[in-house]
């Protein structure tokens, strides 16, 4: 009791000098002022797109209606779920593979740190036997976040974790070249194909170290340059009908080899 009267006049005199000093760990945010012209489309969507990512930067309010209607997977179903970007999006999995269990979950614009926010809602709920995932494209060109080709891969590795960590499957595959078109002449500039094909190389590599199947996509679409040939896009960054054409049999050998491996 002697102890704590001697205690209780200095913690009179911190009380009475003010606020105790403020404690933080991390540094002081930096500023940051975009000077970029996005131009006539992108600036819009961008202006709408942030704000709305400030409160669900996954946008996983997108596909959870459709998730809660999915019923599970019947008895011996091979379900496979598709987890990209744009040109997942745009991809119509019931054409180009009739028949299949195949689910779509590609959201344009995103980068690979939304599709690893939204993976378990958007993957593993639906209970799939593979994932086939594609992404990165966007995160080179800056549009939404800057990230390095090591953040890149690491985005996608750790979706992998997670499906690993689910019994799931896993196929990665290679990035799509890009290309300038009469139309669009910033996307080599903005898409950069010699980091493109930088990650593409970390990525075969991770997939031949985990086991994991490997669709590439790039040497079926490019050019003698490593440039999307023009006759599959028409802005250069998106397949035509003829890309994916090309695109089916490749993911779908490797969903194959997949679902053959004994990787546990």
């Amino acid at each position: 009791m002697k102890r704590l009267a001697l205690l209780l006049p200095a913690a009179a005199l911190l009380i009475a000098a003010g606020e105790p000093h403020h404690y933080q760990s991390s540094p002081e945010r930096r500023t940051v002022e975009d000077t970029r012209d996005w131009g006539p489309w992108a600036g819009p969507f961008r202006e709408k797109l942030v704000p709305s990512m400030m409160q669900d930067f996954g946008e996983k309010y997108l596909y959870a209606p459709a998730n809660a209607a999915l019923p599970p997977p019947a008895k011996g179903e091979k379900r496979v779920v598709f987890m990209g970007d744009s040109i997942t999006d745009l991809w119509n999995l019931a054409q180009y593979f009739p028949g299949k269990p195949y689910i779509n979950r590609g959201i344009g614009a995103q980068v690979t740190a939304q599709m690893l926010v939204r993976f378990e809602q958007d993957v593993v709920a639906l209970q799939p036997s593979a994932v086939v995932i594609l992404g990165g494209v966007n995160d080179v060109s800056g549009f939404l976040q800057v990230e390095s080709a090591e953040g890149i891969v690491s985005n996608i590795e750790a979706m992998a974790d997670i499906a690993d960590r689910h019994g799931i499957k896993v196929v990665l595959c290679s990035i799509l070249p890009v290309t300038n078109t009469p139309t669009v002449d910033y996307n080599i500039r903005e898409r950069k194909p010699a980091e493109l094909r930088l990650i593409n190389r970390q990525l075969e590599a991770l997939a031949r170290a985990r086991g994991y199947a490997y669709a590439n996509y790039a040497p079926a679409l490019a050019n003698e340059k490593g440039l999307m040939r023009l006759e599959f896009t028409k802005d250069g960054v998106h397949p035509l009908p003829a890309g994916y054409a090309r695109m089916a049999p490749i993911v779908e050998s490797a969903i194959g080899a997949a679902f053959a491996s004994d990787r546990p």
